[in-house]
């Protein structure tokens, strides 16, 4: 008997394994076969919710919460301010680190950018890296631009997040 001296850990290791495994090959089927039947049922998040919100309702080129950040009529924690952009702390975070990096030219989101935006939008992503320096994420940091309906945009003027802080989980969603 070549495994009588394996013992209960063993077998019940084994056994640990071979249910993880049925349960993986279970959940393939589920997805494959039930998941196309609920159609366009969905679960969808806050994030996905504001999107459809924001863009259902957005009138594009209009000011938005972030010209109220320029224009001071509303408070912000301002890391950067210069003639071109403005930089400051989300009112949400979603890392230890988590600021905003925003043209005061309104430009509602990347897919509106133009030609003529080119150096402007260098000097979005070099304040990005200035900023992240000065916030001490030397670690790394990641940098989002969400566009459109599909990538959650919530407010129609180009803005970049750049988080840090601790390590980012990849896929992002």
């Amino acid at each position: 008997m070549a495994f009588s001296g394996l013992g209960r850990s063993f077998v019940r290791r084994t056994s640990l394994l071979n249910m993880a495994h049925a349960f993986k090959s279970q959940a393939r089927v589920v997805k494959r076969s039930v998941l196309p039947e609920l159609g366009s049922f969905r679960f969808c998040s806050q994030e996905t919710i504001r999107a459809r919100e924001a863009a259902s309702s957005a009138n594009i080129g209009s000011p938005t919460i972030f010209s109220k950040i320029i224009d001071r009529s509303i408070p912000a924690e301002i890391l950067h301010e210069d003639d071109q952009c403005l930089a400051f702390r989300d009112i949400e975070p979603q890392s230890p680190v988590h600021f905003l990096v925003i043209p005061k030219k309104i430009i509602p989101g990347i897919s509106y950018a133009e030609d003529c935006d080119q150096q402007l939008l260098g000097h979005l992503m070099l304040t990005a890296k200035k900023v992240a320096e000065a916030e001490n994420l030397v670690k790394g940091y990641r940098v989002v631009i969400n566009n459109g309906v599909e990538g959650s945009q919530s407010v129609y003027h180009l803005h970049i997040h750049v988080m840090g802080g601790r390590q980012m989980e990849w896929p992002p969603g």
